[in-house]
């Protein structure tokens, strides 16, 4: 069975998982200057980075990864309220479950639990031979 593992992006940008379940997928990021645009607010493709990670490790936990893998097939993003600094928190929840593809809905919140950023990524299931060579030990978005 693979294991979830912390990719490259969710390390260099310092997103940490704080809760991951099949239903539900929360996950923090810092808000500094591994993720702030040059006039000082959180850059929205940080908050995009946060978003699919969710949604990615949330997929993940609903397919079978010895046969599966879920690659993120469009995300969007509305960017609500600008943050300076300080930490915001994403809380992933399917909105579909299919076959052949996921849907989630992540909000982006403040300490404060005000919206910063909603986003809704889907993310294709596509089947993988994990025989075959050059295919990691574990899913690209996860």
């Amino acid at each position: 069975m693979l294991q979830l593992k912390a990719t490259h992006m969710m390390e260099t940008l310092g997103i940490e998982i704080k809760e991951m379940d099949k239903d539900r997928v929360v996950m923090t990021m810092p808000v500094d200057d591994r993720t702030r645009q040059p006039y000082g607010m959180l850059h929205g493709g940080a908050s995009v980075v946060l978003a699919e990670s969710a949604a990615s490790y949330g997929t993940a936990l609903n397919i079978d990864l010895d046969r599966q893998m879920g690659v993120g097939l469009e995300i969007n993003a509305n960017h609500l309220r600008p943050k300076q600094d300080g930490v915001v928190t994403a809380t992933a929840v399917p909105v579909h479950r299919g076959r052949t593809t996921m849907i989630w809905d992540i909000r982006i919140t403040d300490e404060q639990g005000k919206l910063v950023c909603i986003s809704r990524c889907t993310v294709a299931i596509v089947s993988v031979d994990r025989s075959v060579s050059g295919v990691s030990d574990g899913p690209s978005h996860v």
